[in-house]
C-alpha cells in the first residue's frame, strides 16, 4: 500500500512544482519557479520511492 501512496504524492508534488514553474516564468519571479524546480524534484524522489517500494515491498 506504502508504493501507490509514495507515488500519487510523487505525482501530485511534481504537478504543482510544474505549475509553480510556469507561473515563476510568466510572472518573472525567478523565486516561485526555483521554488517549482524543488518541489518537482521532490515528487521525482518520492515517485522512485514508490518504485522502489513495489520492486522490495513495503519491508523498506
Amino acid at each position: 500500500m506504502g508504493e501507490l501512496t509514495d507515488k500519487i504524492k510523487g505525482v501530485a508534488n511534481q504537478v504543482a512544482g510544474q505549475t509553480k514553474q510556469v507561473v515563476g516564468d510568466a510572472a518573472d519571479r525567478p523565486d516561485i519557479e526555483a521554488d517549482g524546480a524543488a518541489q518537482d524534484l521532490k515528487g521525482q524522489g518520492q515517485n522512485l520511492k514508490g518504485t522502489v517500494k513495489g520492486a522490495f515491498g513495503d519491508k523498506i
